[in-house]
């Protein structure tokens, strides 16, 4: 079903395409080095350092200023690690880039794409390991409100490999175009089915989480660069098909970012019945949770950006637990390579 979905999509957007412009040829670089230390005193073992660099390059192909095919690979290389590239993931999909809509089909990078998702629902990590989308995803946009909808295949069935695949869909809507008020929501939902060879008691399973939230952004309204307030409702789902119906938990949340010249500080509030989200953050396992990010932005020069991050989490019962990360980042953009003849 999905094939011809894929299939049905992309020649619907190819063929109403008006004529083609000249076809381009462009290549584009980017990676990120990262040194990620956690010390979880409520999740000893989860308590580890992250640190490594990936690369990602990759060819497209632009029949016209809408329709773009690209191909390349996105490898990542663990420091201390034997072979090289730990991992190395295809990058192959279209894209469709018009004014208000953007469709992507194949496997395509993340980044840029699903980053409003709060970590309580899809956790920062994957920013190191899972780089790329594999699926579809289909955005929609204008002054006033944005939305994106996306499927993520993780693990295709095979005699022994479960069925697995990732869904959501997440936005924001902005009543007036100069003013403060907004509200955003995100939503993930993981379908975790059997092998085909089945195993007894073996269910599929059903995991996932959403979050609604009204926020105010003040912009360049007061002294500092970026202030926003955001408060709302979280609640999770889990099931065991066959075996119980969705436990829904639900709680509180609410953040404050502010942005100063090269600082800037993260505050994220939790209050409510605890969650077990299989792609989320750990720390919203607890009934009370607050993290803080203390950032600092030392250098930022054309396409180069290096971040450093001190976070503080407080949940009850545990002393304060400590993170410290590093991230650089490198984007050379996409560059024109050959101009081809219509």
């Amino acid at each position: 079903m999905f094939k011809r979905i894929y299939l049905l999509a992309v020649f619907t957007i190819i063929t109403g395409t008006a004529a083609l412009a000249q076809q381009t040829i462009d290549i584009h670089f980017n990676a990120m080095g990262f040194m990620d230390n956690r010390e979880y005193k409520p999740f000893v073992l989860r308590s580890r350092t992250y640190n490594g660099v990936r690369t990602a390059l990759d060819v497209g192909w632009n029949l016209d200023s809408l329709n773009h095919f690209i191909v390349g690979a996105n490898g990542i290389h663990e420091f201390g690690a034997k072979p090289y590239f730990l991992k190395v993931d295809p990058i192959a999909y279209y894209s469709f880039t018009g004014k208000s809509w953007l469709f992507n089909a194949g496997a395509f990078p993340r980044e840029g794409l699903l980053d409003d998702y709060p970590r309580a629902i899809l956790n920062d990590t994957l920013r190191y390991y899972r780089p790329n989308i594999q699926g579809l995803l289909a955005r929609v946009h204008n002054d006033h409100f944005v939305e994106t909808g996306w499927i993520d295949w993780v693990s295709r069935q095979t005699n022994t490999d479960r069925e697995q695949f990732l869904f959501g869909f997440s936005g924001r809507y902005k009543p007036s175009v100069t003013g403060m008020f907004y509200v955003s929501h995100n939503f993930m939902l993981e379908h975790d089915a059997g092998a085909i060879i089945a195993v007894p008691n073996d269910n599929i399973q059903d995991n996932g989480a959403g979050q609604i939230r009204l926020g105010l952004d003040f912009g360049h309204k007061t002294f500092l660069d970026s202030l926003s307030i955001e408060a709302g409702g979280m609640m999770s789902f889990e099931r065991t098909r066959g075996v119980d119906g969705f436990q829904k938990p639900a709680g509180f949340v609410a953040n404050v970012y502010f942005g100063y010249h090269r600082f800037a500080l993260f505050d994220e509030f939790y209050k409510g019945q605890g969650h077990h989200i299989m792609y989320g953050d750990a720390f919203y396992e607890k009934k009370t949770y607050n993290r803080m990010d203390i950032i600092w932005t030392p250098f930022l020069y054309n396409r180069i950006k290096g971040q450093f991050i001190l976070s503080f989490h407080q949940t009850p019962g545990f002393k304060t637990s400590n993170q410290e990360a590093f991230r650089v980042t490198v984007d050379l953009g996409r560059r024109t390579l050959i101009r081809l003849k219509d």
